[in-house]
């Protein structure tokens, strides 16, 4: 089992989000803990106040939201009631058994996962703390139910296995509503700093965010359209704009998110960092096929940034176990491009024509040597008269009248003369 827990300012976006699924049919409301009657029977406004009646207490509190997912393993045979126990104990020991919380269970991806909403401000006003509430109780509470409830550890799980969001297929349902899903789920809980690398993610689940070019209308007034991607990586389908989508994915929400996901990151990397690198020492050469199968086993997903010529500028590394996203260069020099294109030697194939043009260093930065190229030690070559013999080749004879300068200023001065008469 794979716990994610987030805080965020907007209870009603984290309900409708949720409510939205259930609406389709990709949800079913499990259970609802702290409301009286019917909850089945509460409207989403409903619902919305019983939350409103504890954040109302502490308007100081703007990150009051917290949105905590669940993830099973595909072969996990678990039940709606199996689920029930585990999310009611789940959050008795997380401190939150007296807060009011709902959870969905959601069957749009390939394994079964809860979605639990709830807030961290308690009935007499204050906050609920969470900071390091994943390692300091959830992690350890996530062990035992896996004991417990027989399931599968997360523990060498695959990145397939690990997956929360199910990639969007062309067909499969609505456009609208698959692109809805993937990039309302992206932007949630995954932890970019940067368009490339909020791209990257996106194209984990086949789908595309595009600006249009740089030319464009589009691009100039910062617009934002999403598009899924077929089996080859081309955007297939009518495009939905940024704006028509619920979790509002435009430009200038994603750049906000870019300095506060920074912070968000940083407690992750030294773990993204050793699982790398216990990859890489096993082996001194390796093929870009194996690398990038090995890191999956790890939840890691491997990235090649490329040009229009198909050189390697640059490397991303997704860590679908932390949902974080970081570049090559941010993690070491050692996890940069150009230490990960030398690891992977004569494997990675380039056009001919990219080789030629880009031999000795792509404009961002990336060496790529030229295959079949070595330092070469030319003898340096004999000296000769050849610069004597040229300038004798232009000397006059002495006896052979005025030199050429004089005699070009002796006709300026006949011309003048000319034109003075």
């Amino acid at each position: 089992m794979v716990a994610k827990i987030v805080s965020g300012k907007s209870i009603r976006g984290m309900l409708h989000y949720n409510e939205d699924k259930v609406a389709i049919g990709n949800a079913t409301l499990l259970l609802a803990s702290g409301f009286a009657g019917n909850v089945d029977e509460m409207s989403i406004a409903q619902k919305l106040q019983r939350f409103k009646n504890l954040t109302e207490l502490n308007a100081a509190v703007k990150t009051n939201a917290i949105h905590i997912t669940l993830n099973f393993d595909a072969t996990d045979k678990i039940d709606n009631g199996k689920l029930q126990r585990i999310a009611a104990e789940y959050m008795e020991r997380l401190g939150f058994g007296e807060q009011p919380f709902l959870a969905y269970r959601h069957t749009d991806a390939h394994h079964p996962h809860l979605h639990i909403c709830t807030t961290n401000i308690q009935k007499d006003g204050s906050r609920k703390d969470i900071h390091g509430i994943g390692y300091r109780l959830s992690n350890e509470i996530r062990k035992d139910l896996e004991i417990k409830y027989d399931l599968i550890k997360a523990e060498g799980r695959t990145l397939k296995s690990s997956l929360s969001i199910k990639p969007g297929i062309y067909g499969e349902k609505p456009t609208r509503q698959t692109i809805s899903s993937i990039v309302g789920a992206v932007m949630r809980t995954y932890h970019f700093t940067s368009f490339a690398e909020y791209n990257a993610v996106l194209k984990q689940f086949n789908i595309i965010a595009d600006r249009g070019g740089e030319d464009t209308m589009m691009f100039q007034k910062r617009g934002l359209q999403y598009a899924i991607l077929d089996d080859k990586g081309k955007p297939i389908g009518i495009p939905l704009k940024a704006s028509a989508i619920y979790a509002k994915p435009t430009l200038d929400n994603l750049e906000k998110k870019f300095a506060p996901n920074r912070e968000k990151r940083k407690s992750f990397k030294d773990s993204l960092k050793q699982r790398i690198e216990n990859v890489l020492k096993g082996y001194e050469i390796v093929t870009p096929e194996r690398l990038t199968e090995d890191l999956q086993k790890q939840q890691i997903a491997l990235v090649f940034r490329r040009n229009d010529q198909g050189l390697i500028y640059g490397v991303t590394f997704i860590d679908h176990r932390h949902k974080t996203v970081f570049n090559g260069s941010d993690i070491g020099k050692a996890f940069s491009a150009k230490a990960i294109t030398e690891l992977l030697g004569s494997t990675i194939k380039l056009s001919p024509e990219a080789i030629e043009k880009n031999s000795k260093l792509h404009q961002n930065g990336v060496y790529l040597p030229k295959p079949g190229t070595a330092k070469t030690y030319l003898k340096a070559p004999e000296p000769t008269n050849f610069l004597a013999a040229a300038l004798a080749k232009t000397q006059g004879d002495p006896g052979s009248g005025v030199p050429k300068r004089k005699k070009r200023k002796k006709r300026r001065k006949n011309i003048s003369e000319q034109l003075t008469f």
